[in-house]
């Protein structure tokens, strides 16, 4: 390995550690990469990401582009071909050599890699993978690698991307076809869903070998997400989750992310510049997410054709309620587990609570209080002895409003702020 000019390497890193902060799709790896000793890092023991473990712990992943140079001009992009911004580029062993040190001060515990595009698709995967593949083979890193595959790229590249890194994920970028042909007319869904399809077909194909052959490499352990910019087009919130609830079903992904568009380009395509899209509304994309992952509920339940944007006052379970009130009040001592978990205030943990406890106990108001239930929500769509009477006559925006009203606590969501789903 030559010698490495560090100050130089600084200016690089500034720039292109600033330029990746715009892709969100980085989360804990649920990975299962063991150290077998004599090498460094394990992915296996504590769930890597770029911020916050889902139980609050605050962990760090180097989280760069390769190069900010690209081919394609996409409006929404900070490194579009024909925006004035400083270039940088990181030769394959300044990452790993950062990588390395990095880990070594305790600084991170894994490396998150995407890039702009270089000359062509496979010219820019094949050195994202060389990267990994320095890293496992030369440097006994066995900590968290996340890369980002490249639209364009051949299967073979895919593949060997998937040997070495512990998650693959691929942007949507815009959520609509027409929203992408009006930004990005260089890029088309089908080409972005490609890797996304491969993907899938290798981690089926690899985990069948190893039912077999327990000797066989394991690939993208821990599977493959992707994410979508929320805003920038006209999109509806309805169509933002239909797409995910699609992704969902058919590539088996773990996560997609949604990053409210922030205007820094002016471009008449684009929002006016300075005008975010509202934090809340990201929000509201992954309660509603969460739903659909977790809560059983169906794109097509959580939006509707002629309302298609979710509601910026409450959440998207509380807000199917208050539309659905015929499916309450639900009686919690004899409901099932399904009806229990869609009250308000109610979340999977208690609501598998209160179906353990009611075969001891009548469940009041006072025991999900306990069991942690919000019952400021809960207790407008529990039957209880005649409390609720009073509201029955109240129509749907009525309704709504005396339970917002009433409902003034926030929950704050304690890994970045966000409101909490119950």
């Amino acid at each position: 390995m030559g010698s490495i000019n560090y100050e130089r390497l600084q200016g690089k890193l500034n720039i292109l550690a600033d330029a990746a902060k715009y892709d969100v799709s980085c989360s804990s790896s649920g990975s299962t990469r063991k150290n077998q000793g004599g090498s460094l890092g394990d992915a296996s023991k504590s769930g890597i990401c770029h911020s916050y473990t889902e139980d609050g712990r605050c962990v760090s992943l180097l989280k760069i582009l390769l190069t900010n140079h690209c081919i394609y001009d996409c409006a929404y992009c900070t490194s579009r071909r024909s925006n004035d911004t400083p270039r940088a580029a990181f030769t394959v062993e300044e990452v790993v050599e950062l990588t390395m040190q990095f880990y070594r001060r305790n600084y991170i515990e894994g490396l998150f890699l995407s890039s702009g595009i270089f000359k062509d698709g496979d010219y820019t995967m094949e050195r994202l993978v060389e990267v990994a593949k320095l890293l496992r083979t030369r440097e006994g890193f066995n900590g968290y690698i996340h890369l980002k595959t490249i639209p364009g790229a051949s299967k073979e590249l895919l593949y060997q991307a998937g040997l070495y890194a512990d998650r693959l994920s691929a942007n949507i970028e815009i959520p609509t076809k027409s929203g992408l042909a009006l930004l990005a007319p260089e890029k088309s869904h089908e080409q972005l869903q490609a890797p996304l399809q491969t993907v899938k077909e290798e981690i089926i194909t690899i985990k069948e070998s190893r039912k077999k052959h327990k000797s066989a490499p394991k690939f993208a352990p821990a599977g493959q997400t992707s994410q979508m910019i929320v805003g920038a087009s006209n999109e509806t919130d309805l169509q933002v989750i239909q797409l995910s609830s699609h992704f969902y079903q058919k590539y088996d992904l773990k996560r997609v992310y949604y990053s409210g568009y922030v205007p820094m380009l002016s471009d008449s395509r684009l929002p006016a510049v300075g005008t975010p899209v509202p934090m809340v509304r990201e929000n509201r994309l992954y309660q509603a997410d969460w739903l659909m992952r977790f809560y059983g509920f169906g794109a097509h339940e959580i939006l509707e054709p002629d309302d298609p944007f979710l509601d910026l006052e409450c959440d998207p379970k509380l807000a199917w309620a208050i539309r659905h009130r015929e499916h309450f009040p639900v009686n919690i001592q004899t409901a099932p587990y399904e009806a229990i978990v869609r009250i308000p205030g109610i979340g999977i943990k208690t609501a598998k609570k209160v179906v353990k406890a009611r075969r001891f106990n009548q469940i009041t108001l006072e025991h999900l209080k306990k069991m942690g239930a919000a019952v400021n929500r809960a207790k407008y769509f529990i039957a209880t002895t005649g409390k609720n009477e009073h509201l029955a006559h109240l129509t749907r925006d009525n309704f709504r409003q005396y339970v917002l009203a009433q409902t003034q606590t926030k929950f704050k969501d304690q890994r970045s702020g966000q409101l909490a789903l119950f």
